[in-house]
């Protein structure tokens, strides 16, 4: 560049890095970015797809991701849908849900016996936020809290829950399907994929 005016290496300069940001850009075009969701068909209702937080709650969504992969939700019920006085959530994960009456007096205390402990992920309770049912830990002495195979849809914001409940996903699609949600309404499959 020695004899070279500075206009001219202006022009070079600019010309080198405009070809270096081509290059990544081209190189960035084959690389795909995926995400780990949460495939649920409800029956007569449609497909719920949910971004799993897997960086922000490893614990969580890893539990959930083996018991899906496991059938662990096939043909459970959801529970629980809780629309008044204000949306509030829908819950499924007990087992009890395939065969027991909804209205039987352990529903909602079934699971697969697993301890996930809480994960702050950050998220707060709105409205199609994923979180993991948590319950006190009675043989633990302190008020530790845990989570196991339960998990709920938020329907509407409720922020007294943040800090309390591992939030552990988010609806993506189809939220027509999220607000059509009844007591009793069956899934049929629930798997993991990359989308």
């Amino acid at each position: 560049m020695i004899g070279m005016r500075k206009s001219q290496v202006r022009r070079i300069l600019t010309v080198a890095l405009a070809l270096s940001a081509l290059a990544v850009s081209v190189a960035w075009k084959g690389v795909e970015v995926k995400t780990k969701v949460l495939v649920m068909d409800v029956k007569g209702r449609g497909e719920i797809v949910i971004e799993l937080f897997t960086d922000k709650a490893p614990k969580a969504t890893s539990q959930i991701a083996k018991l899906a992969d496991s059938k662990f939700y096939d043909a459970q019920r959801f529970f629980k849908v809780v629309r008044t006085p204000r949306p509030f959530l829908a819950q499924i994960g007990d087992p009890q849900s395939k065969t027991k009456s909804l209205a039987d007096s352990n529903m909602g205390n079934g699971g697969t016996g697993a301890k996930i402990p809480y994960e702050d992920s950050g998220v707060r309770h709105t409205k199609g936020v994923v979180g993991l049912a948590m319950k006190l830990d009675e043989g633990g002495g302190d008020e530790t809290y845990y989570g196991d195979s339960q998990f709920y849809i938020m329907l509407g914001s409720a922020g007294f829950l943040d800090g309390k409940y591992t939030v552990f996903g988010r609806v993506v699609s189809d939220f027509a399907v999220v607000d059509a949600l009844k007591e009793g309404d069956v899934v049929t499959s629930v798997h993991v994929e990359n989308r």
